[in-house]
């Protein structure tokens, strides 16, 4: 279905426990939360806003705190999911509504298996991309991160936890870092299936970036869209976003109730065959019949990359309009 170039983007910003946060809607019917992982923002779900828009639904997507025009609380403890998935639940109350659909990808697909699991009677389904549920538990998470990576590296996500360390390392070429980190993942310019990937380590005493392709730009990434991103976190910095990485023995410690719970609303999952997190947790995904037992389908994009929504935005469009037309009838 052709998006509907009539139906604008409405910009707004609402009250939530972060303070404040951005919202991005269009169209209209039933409510359908877009949530963005790092480093992305709203703009991540540009392709999907207008597409779901013109299939009948109200589609909103969320600058998640410490991102773009959302609040940014001091600390790391404010970024953990269980404060993530109260900010989703503000949202919906916000917009008038009682119950919502939720859509994310990366971090945000985390948030919002988090929110579907701690307020089920709200979230009433959940697409995840990108990155698989896993039920609450098993190893402290930075115990599991230190052991990734050989002899004299460091796992990006260890490498993330210290404070002001990647805002070191990100802040002085944001645009360059961030054009560094989006080819890295991407299936255009990552390495051969067949090669090592060495871009989620850094040596000990160098950088991340250090490992991120040269001279690489994936087909996706226009001039346009880089300026966009790298506008938005040259003014906000880093550490809003980073802190969600801080926050993951938290998560770990808050969670500790639901270990091992399935998410039982119905539910969707869309990877790329190409991206490290399908590799990573395919024990995961083997795992959905017992963790989504009400998963309608998972698809594995071949030749994707981890920026599935944009990557290949008129696949993901679909199937999610298609998905979301088996679970309530949309105003169109």
């Amino acid at each position: 279905m052709r998006p509907d170039p009539s139906a604008a983007l409405r910009h707004r910003t609402v009250a939530a426990p972060a303070g404040r946060l951005h919202l991005v809607e269009q169209g209209t019917g039933p409510l359908v939360l877009l949530i963005h992982g790092f480093p992305e923002s709203w703009y991540s779900w540009r392709h999907q806003l207008p597409a779901l828009a013109a299939a009948g639904y109200r589609a909103v997507a969320v600058d998640v705190r410490g991102y773009g025009r959302s609040s940014e609380p001091a600390g790391a403890d404010a970024y953990r999911l269980l404060d993530l998935a109260e900010d989703n639940v503000a949202v919906v109350r916000a917009l008038g509504e009682e119950t919502a659909v939720l859509v994310g990808h990366d971090w945000g697909s985390n948030i919002a298996s988090a929110s579907a699991l701690l307020h089920p009677g709200v979230f009433t389904a959940v697409a995840l991309l990108s990155v698989p549920y896993a039920p609450p538990g098993g190893p402290r998470p930075t115990d599991v991160f230190s052991r990734i990576g050989g002899p004299g590296e460091e796992f990006y996500v260890s490498y993330f936890q210290e404070p002001g360390r990647a805002e070191a390392e990100i802040e002085p070429d944001v645009r360059g870092w961030l054009a560094g980190f989006y080819a890295a993942l991407s299936a255009d310019t990552m390495p051969a299936a067949d090669e090592p990937d060495p871009h989620f380590v850094a040596r000990d005493g160098g950088r991340l970036r250090d490992r991120f392709p040269a001279d690489s730009r994936p087909a996706w990434l226009t001039d346009d869209v880089l300026d966009f991103y790298a506008a938005q976190f040259e003014h906000t910095g880093l550490t809003g976003a980073l802190n969600r990485y801080r926050a993951v023995d938290r998560d770990w410690e808050d969670l500790a109730p639901h270990r091992g719970a399935p998410i039982t609303q119905p539910s969707l999952f869309i990877g790329g065959t190409r991206d490290a997190s399908t590799t990573w947790m395919s024990d995961a995904i083997d795992a959905f019949p017992t963790t989504l037992p009400a998963l309608s389908a998972s698809h594995l994009l071949d030749g994707c990359g981890h920026w599935v929504q944009q990557e290949r935005p008129e696949e993901t469009n679909r199937l999610l309009a298609d998905w979301l037309a088996t679970l309530t009838p949309s105003s169109s």
